[in-house]
């Protein structure tokens, strides 16, 4: 049996109908409909995931063409409010157009996230730029038969050498679909970096975190580096040295690098070297290293906490909460008087005010008290979709503490 088209016209593209009453949040601009907000028939069980769909609400309100997959809670994902749209080469090639019409109005340099999923319009994609090299994240069902066309609309777009697919997201089991990572186009450049802040970092985008960087950060980076002339700076869980490496070139008078990571430590190692920076690299559980470090009564003029995720899942909440306390709590008995605690937690299930609550926490717990300079999230090349505030799952803390 041959496969289903990706892409499918009017003629041919199947009806999805929602449950009476379930169109009012779609009408009011949200991307989503869920599988208990659709009004299932047999059939449609059969359809393929990904594929594409023209919903409709029960009073005959059209919402355009979708993604849809009847393995999904998220049944429906509004690509386009046209119903007749062709998802083609040249419908990707005006969205990805869009997005980075807009990067580069922020950032003069081929570095940033290019695209971001729904708040882009393109629900599941994911895609950070290296300068001549991208690496995608296709986290839906609908964008991952669609890679072809993707590939075709970006090799027009950018002067590319080579296109990656990351595509090992947790993010994808949700979908029903397997996790991967192959090269789409060209080459993985010899020496692959990232420039920031005058900094050049080395990248692994095969075997690093995510896409091998974190532009989600960069502000934040910035923000530090500007308090970091003749400072005394702890990076711990500091991946490739992004805060710590930035603090010694903005001028630092020591940066001590904490990560359980040896190959992350390897590449920060390299970006020093290779910046002529001098840092102190050492390989160990945050935690535990922080415990340590205060054992000797050591003090940090700015400690920086940016961890990975601590609730996974709702289910992980309480612990994590947890966690982030213990972390405040230990990173605060590191700050001297008159320092900064800069915290953070991208842990999409940790509301802003329950993370920022467990900080709190965690400087009560080390009798400290302070002033929050600034709370954030993520910068302009990680846009949210206004009808999906969870999804700005980045929140920053920086705090000067008494």
């Amino acid at each position: 049996m041959r496969p289903a088209p990706a892409i499918a016209t009017d003629h041919t593209r199947p009806l999805v109908r929602l449950r009476p009453g379930a169109g009012r949040r779609l009408k009011a601009g949200y991307p989503w409909a869920f599988s208990n907000e659709i009004a299932m028939r047999p059939d449609m069980r059969a359809l393929p995931p990904g594929g594409l769909i023209r919903l409709e609400g029960d009073d005959g309100v059209r919402f355009g063409t979708c993604f849809y997959n009847p393995r999904s809670l998220i049944a429906a994902r509004r690509l386009d409010a046209d119903p007749e749209a062709e998802i083609d080469t040249g419908w990707f090639s005006l969205r990805l157009a869009e997005a980075a019409s807009l990067r580069q109005r922020f950032f003069p340099t081929p570095f940033c996230r290019l695209v971001h999923a729904e708040a882009d319009r393109l629900p599941g994609l994911i895609i950070d730029r290296f300068g001549p090299f991208v690496v995608l994240e296709a986290n839906t069902a609908g964008m991952d038969r669609l890679l072809s066309e993707i590939t075709a609309a970006l090799e027009a777009l950018l002067p590319l050498q080579g296109l990656l697919a990351r595509n090992d997201s947790p993010a994808r089991r949700l979908e029903g679909l397997g996790e991967e990572i192959r090269l789409l186009f060209g080459a993985i450049p010899d020496g692959l970096s990232v420039v920031e802040g005058g900094v050049s970092f080395p990248v692994d985008p095969t075997h690093g975190q995510k896409t091998g960087w974190y532009y989600d950060q960069r502000e934040s980076r910035d923000r530090v580096a500007a308090l970091a002339r003749g400072a005394r700076l702890l990076d711990v869980f500091c991946h490739t040295g992004g805060f710590g490496l930035r603090a010694a070139a903005a001028g630092a008078a020591r940066v001590v690098l904490v990560d359980s990571s040896s190959a992350a430590l390897a590449l920060a190692e390299k970006a020093a070297e290779r910046n002529g920076l001098r840092a102190e690299f050492v390989r160990a559980d945050a935690f535990a290293a922080m415990a340590e470090l205060a054992s000797r009564g050591e003090q940090f003029d700015i400690v920086v906490c940016d961890p990975p995720p601590f609730i996974p899942t709702r289910r992980d909440q309480a612990a994590g909460l947890r966690g982030y306390e213990r972390m405040a709590r230990l990173a605060a008995a590191l700050v001297a008087p008159g320092g900064f605690l800069f915290a953070a937690s991208c842990s999409h299930h940790a509301a802003p005010e329950s993370f920022a609550e467990a900080v709190a926490r965690g400087l009560a717990r080390a009798a400290r008290g302070g002033r929050i300079v600034h709370a954030g999230g993520a910068g302009p090349d990680h846009p949210t979709h206004p009808h999906l505030p969870e999804s700005a799952y980045l929140k920053t803390m920086l705090i000067q503490l008494f």
